[in-house]
């Protein structure tokens, strides 16, 4: 199976760009959604965080996302503990998935797959661009943080220039969504002509 990773900034679009890919039939799994579910109660992640810092980062037996945000994208090594406890069961949860599937390709929405150094994890890098300013417009409106706290956000992923360096594929989200949907279009059927190149296929697809 063909193996798409999907990255790009905070507030740069992933989210969007994952909707209209999965309203074509294409298996679309998100590494933020299998890390809410590793941390439920009862989960051996939510174990091993509460270790590391304390009830402190707890709300009525559950992770308080936003008081663990704010701890980890204020120190750099709470930030790596935290990442080093999710990530590689994240990884694992997505290979369980795609192993399962029979489609031609799926995609794996993974903020940080660049980040983390796992680029071997996909064959192709698809990144969801913006400008920087359009990040701290979409955040605010989005999640009503404050600009300092964007700026921490963004300064702790890879740079607008890294993500583009490590690209194999780029998606201009500066437009309307109709502007989307035709890049997404000609991506999905660039994807489908590949993934048929990798395996023989002639006339299998969505």
């Amino acid at each position: 199976m063909l193996k798409i990773g999907l990255t790009g900034g905070v507030g740069c679009g992933k989210s969007s760009v994952a909707q209209l890919f999965a309203a074509k039939g294409v298996p679309v799994f998100d590494a933020d959604d299998i890390a809410r579910e590793l941390v439920e109660p009862g989960q051996p992640a939510l174990a091993a965080i509460v270790a590391k810092f304390g009830d402190v980062v707890l709300a009525a037996g559950r992770l308080d996302r936003a008081a663990l945000r704010e701890r980890v994208f204020a120190d750099a090594l709470d930030r790596q503990i935290l990442e080093a406890i999710l990530h590689p069961l994240v990884y694992q949860s997505l290979s369980a998935k795609a192993e399962r599937l029979k489609e031609p390709y799926c995609i794996f929405a993974i903020p940080l797959l660049i980040e983390t150094g796992r680029q071997a994890f996909v064959d192709r890098i698809l990144l969801v661009d913006c400008p920087c300013e359009q990040q701290y417009e979409r955040v605010r409106h989005r999640d009503g943080l404050d600009d300092t706290a964007i700026g921490r956000i963004i300064s702790a992923q890879a740079s607008r220039e890294q993500k583009r360096a490590a690209a194999h594929d780029i998606i201009d989200n500066t437009g309307p969504i109709g502007q989307l949907r035709g890049q997404v279009e000609n991506l999905h059927q660039a994807y489908l002509a590949l993934a048929r190149g990798r395996s023989g296929a002639t006339a299998s697809g969505y």
